[in-house]
């Protein structure tokens, strides 16, 4: 038995007045999500516990059949081991986006936070960018690490792996202030650090030539989710399968290498819309073909535009998806000739009103043709909610794929 899981990160939505009241799952065009779905498993689960806050590394562990509850100890830990830094047991990691904000000579703490990435800067901009945070504030305890594009990670030995940071996409158009860390809760060192970026980063040659050309410049690290050094049984061990992981991003990476999952990077994978949707869909034949039980591909584009409120993007990253990603696997397993089944769902909704993510159940399906069910007329979160079929734990869904 062959399993190709595909999850469209933060690809649910609510019903949106520019799409005529439909989402954009339901506008978009997906012939192959549309028709297996049609005698799939349907129905709609939460990845996300409740009292948890709704990331990435909280849903897709959960997805991988690992309890949140239990495993989610910050995503930015997770990044560090996909990007090869080696953790020791006394270090924190934390998320360092490089942010734009509002340079109008206000103090720092009255400027707004434009976007948590910096019109997706570059990541040759960006290495430029972290080179010089590390040059300035980097030290015996602290260290800057490249990621991919605006995501990139801090490490701090001894440092506080607890401190509630807000997330940046959270607070898109607001003033600052009140969500920076502050002194009274032990956060001064880390205001102090997101503080001197500012003066570091603004007047970079990097940023100075992205405003003249237009763009954002990324001009503020801003720290969050942090964590200590992860620790996850083995995939193949709780479930005897070989299993490898797609992504552009180093968080979904992070998962699949601590799980003991291969990793395969794909060219021209960007983590935004215009991804490289066939290298993916490339990348999991391959891993099929190299003897893989279980591919799990993450795409990144549907949540990202729904951070930067690109309605039409978001609705585009869905339709590519279906017919650049899974409708080229599902017809390689066809012609194989051999047993498989397909999962799809989102990790968790991104709604373009909110620009964030949430914690509301999300629709999947799992497809097995040779146990066709009846299912649902298409892919949508309502016609996965009229089912009637609510998975309360999402770390019960990998019991469900591989069921006899």
């Amino acid at each position: 038995m062959k399993y190709l899981i595909v999850i469209p990160d933060g690809m649910a939505d609510e019903p949106i007045s520019a799409l005529g009241g439909l989402t954009p799952m339901a506008k978009a065009v997906k012939p192959c999500m549309d028709r297996l779905v049609k005698t799939a498993l349907v129905g709609t689960v939460s990845n996300v516990p409740q009292g948890m806050v709704p990331e990435s590394d909280t849903a897709n562990l959960a997805i991988l059949s690992y309890d949140p509850k239990v495993y989610s100890r910050g995503r930015s830990p997770l990044e560090a081991v996909s990007m090869g830094i080696d953790m020791k047991p006394d270090e924190t990691a934390y998320r360092c986006n490089v942010v734009t904000l509002t340079d109008n000579g206000e103090d720092y703490d009255d400027k707004i936070i434009l976007d948590h990435s910096a019109d997706e800067i570059t990541t040759p901009e960006a290495d430029l960018l972290v080179k010089a945070l590390q040059e300035k504030l980097g030290d015996d305890v602290k260290t800057f690490h490249t990621g991919i594009s605006y995501r990139h990670c801090l490490i701090w030995k001894n440092g506080d792996d607890r401190y509630p940071f807000m997330r940046p996409h959270d607070i898109l158009g607001k003033r600052i202030g009140e969500y920076l860390p502050k002194k009274e809760n032990g956060g001064e060192a880390f205001y102090r650090l997101m503080r001197d970026s500012f003066d570091i980063l603004n007047h970079h040659p990097v940023n100075e030539e992205r405003r003249r050309r237009g763009l954002r410049p990324a001009n503020s690290a801003w720290l969050w989710s942090p964590g200590k050094k992860p620790q996850l049984p083995s995939f193949k061990q709780k479930w005897g399968l070989d299993a490898a992981v797609i992504s552009a991003v180093d968080l979904i990476k992070g998962i699949g290498l601590c799980a003991g999952m291969r990793s395969i990077d794909v060219p021209g994978a960007t983590g935004n819309v215009r991804t490289n949707y066939r290298g993916k869909a490339e990348a999991a034949v391959g891993a099929f073909c190299d003897g893989c039980d279980l591919v799990y591909v993450h795409v990144e584009a549907p949540d990202e535009c729904g951070h930067r409120a690109e309605l039409d993007n978001k609705v585009l990253s869905i339709e590519k998806i279906d017919a650049d990603i899974l409708a080229p696997v599902v017809e390689y397993l066809e012609s194989t000739g051999e047993p498989y089944r397909v999962m799809v769902l989102p990790d968790h909704p991104t709604p373009i009103r909110v620009r964030t993510h949430t914690i509301d159940p999300v629709p999947f399906f799992i497809y097995d043709p040779q146990k066709p069910l009846a299912g649902a007329d298409a892919f949508t979160e309502a016609d996965a909610a009229a089912k009637n079929n609510y998975l309360p734990n999402g770390y019960r869904l990998m019991e469900l794929l591989t069921k006899p």
